[in-house]
């Protein structure tokens, strides 16, 4: 057969925009069947933050009265200015609070919805299996899902809804600015005059648009130093983490020291970046810091000629000062949030880069011929069977293998041939091969050496894939007292670390329960008895082949005892590849 490989589609840099990457959730959401949920509340924020700009230039106004009433000692006209201003502060608090609230309910259900939909391409076609093929793998997947995609959420709306209320105010107070400042004239050195309009206005734009194109000069390395930091982080953990799964067997090895040394080695990842980013964020607050303080006084500075003159009042001049710092303030939102965006940034170009991984495998696996395979009648058909490996050279060619319903056969062969492969090949999980074969059309049950214990009770590891129904109780107690596991009977509702309260043979065992549990039509096992004796790998395997429904049997093993109970032995060293070493397969990368 011609074999077809495709190399995997990789994004185009406009792809990988974080902009364009937000705006295409944004429109996802808002199209999803959430819409009518994500589109009031999204209203009804902007409707509140639209609703503070307002009371901020109504506040402006009436900072006129309230100054000129003091100045001219009007006591009744200052006592009704401060009934106004309550009034003012009160509708301001219950806008601010409700925005604040509706603001996070968005979150939390754009959060929600994210998780899902990411969850869910990522377990699909068992994207999750086939990212760790690859030598370009994701790193820490699972930190995109929890903590990306929750700054993700969060700074995504607080800058946007941010970013709007700055437009908003700045084009209202423009116009109060605009009014108020009145015109100015420059002499240029005797030579001539220059007339400027609303001088007041074009202050506050040449300061505000000074103050952000400096911050992003001098700040711009930020994005890429927060993106190696998320990473950084990630596998320091992943690392605490793995330490805490296989703590038993460290002990055992006494390997606290070598770990200690991964734990440094991440670790001072950790700290050489963050060192970075603190030495980029110091130059960043010394400018924005002299820029904040700068803009207290500025105002009044280039105000202050018309007040001596006496062209405008106490009144006058508060309001202008107000309207000054509000527009100021408006068209320094990149400077003041510039740290936000710069987290931001990083988090969604991680997960756009995760996003696109998750596309390039799907793309690839309708791209991409490689092993055939189809469910129909009963037992196994294989007809000329190559399996690769990851980089294309070959493990096994020409495999051919037939066998029939309720016959037990028996793989055998050297260590790192590729008998583990084949199994992967025929679960559908190992991409890279070429012909086909044709498998039962009933449920195939794969038993790996160590099985897979999930999280939650007993009983829920027993009938793991399935869901454990109370109408399954009696059969999971008899197939755990049929597998000598009887005595965890009482403990079936109980959530424990089961993958560490149970010995490895103890879990071997409970993986024949499962199969008894599933009555599956085809078994394979992978050194599925590896961890228990003889006698017991007898009566585990008796279990099978005397089962009422007669299960086709196909094992992986090394023991000279398994043999007798099987139907016949297959030598998989006649199919081994020309071309193949014993060079081990690239390590795929850690996740």
């Amino acid at each position: 057969m011609v074999r077809l490989r495709i190399p995997l589609r990789r994004a185009k840099p406009e792809e990988r925009s974080p902009l364009k990457f937000a705006l295409r959730l944004a429109k996802i959401y808002l199209m999803s069947e959430e819409r009518r949920f994500a589109w009031l509340a999204l209203f009804a924020v902007i409707a509140c933050n639209l609703g503070n700009v307002y009371i901020d230039v109504r506040i402006n106004q009436w900072n006129n009265a309230f100054y000129n009433a003091l100045q001219d000692f009007d006591a009744p006209a200052f006592f009704w200015q401060l009934g106004i201003f309550c009034l003012l502060a009160a509708a301001s608090m219950v806008l601010s609070v409700y925005a604040i609230y509706l603001n996070q309910m968005l979150q939390l259900r754009w959060r929600r919805w994210l998780t899902e939909r990411y969850i869910g391409r990522w377990l699909a076609e068992r994207t999750y299996f086939r990212m760790q093929l690859d030598r370009e793998a994701t790193d820490n997947p699972d930190q995109r899902i929890s903590e990306d995609l929750n700054q993700f959420t969060t700074y995504a709306l607080t800058l946007s809804l941010g970013l709007l209320s700055s437009v908003v105010s700045v084009v209202s107070f423009l116009f109060i600015l605009w009014g108020l400042s009145g015109p100015a004239d420059i002499d240029i050195f005797g030579w001539t005059t220059v007339h400027i309009p609303a001088y007041l206005v074009w202050a506050a734009l040449l300061y505000a648009g000074a103050g952000t194109f400096l911050t992003i000069k001098i700040g711009r390395r930020l994005i890429p130093l927060t993106f190696s930091q998320q990473r950084f982080e990630a596998d320091f953990r992943f690392s605490l983490m793995r330490v805490r799964e296989n703590a038993e067997n460290i002990a055992l090895y006494g390997g606290e020291r070598p770990e200690r040394e991964v734990f440094r080695d991440r670790f001072a990842r950790v700290y050489d970046n963050f060192w970075k980013i603190m030495k980029r964020r110091k130059a960043v607050n010394w400018f924005t810091s002299g820029y904040n303080q700068l803009a207290v006084v500025f105002p009044v500075l280039v105000v202050a000629p018309r007040y001596f003159s006496k062209q405008i009042q106490l009144g006058g001049l508060m309001q202008v000062i107000d309207a000054f710092v509000s527009v100021q303030a408006s068209l320094s939102f990149i400077v003041t949030s510039y740290t936000d965006i710069a987290t931001w940034a990083a988090v969604t170009q991680r997960l756009s880069s995760f996003d696109q991984r998750m596309r390039d495998i799907g793309l690839t696996l309708e791209g991409q011929q490689t092993v055939e395979s189809r469910r129909a009648g009963q037992g196994l058909e294989i007809s000329s069977l190559d399996v690769d490996r990851p980089d294309g050279s070959r493990l096994l060619e020409d495999i051919r293998l037939n066998v029939a319903p309720s016959e037990a056969v028996l793989l055998t062969g050297s260590s790192g041939l590729g008998k583990s492969t084949l199994l992967r090949v025929l679960a559908g999980i190992w991409p890279y091969g070429g012909g086909g074969f044709r498998i039962g059309a009933g449920r195939a049950f794969f038993l790996p050496q160590r099985p897979y214990i999930p999280l939650g009770t007993l009983a829920t590891a027993l009938a793991y894939p399935e869901v454990a129904e109370p109408a399954l109780r009696p059969r999971i107690v008899k197939s755990l007292e049929q597998v000598g596991l009887g005595a965890f009977t009482a403990w079936l509702d109980e959530s424990e670390d089961w993958p560490h309260r149970l010995s490895l043979g103890e879990q071997q065992r409970l993986a024949f329960a499962r199969v008894l549990l599933a009555e599956p039509e085809i078994v394979f096992l992978d050194e599925a008895t590896s961890a228990l004796d003889e006698n017991v790998q007898t009566e585990l395997y008796s279990l099978l082949r005397n089962a009422p429904w007669h299960p086709t049997i196909i094992s992986i093993g090394h023991r000279q005892s398994l043999a007798k109970l099987h139907d016949r032995v297959l030598d998989l060293t006649q199919f081994r590849a020309r071309e193949a070493t014993d060079t081990p397969p690239p390590v795929p990368a850690p996740s």
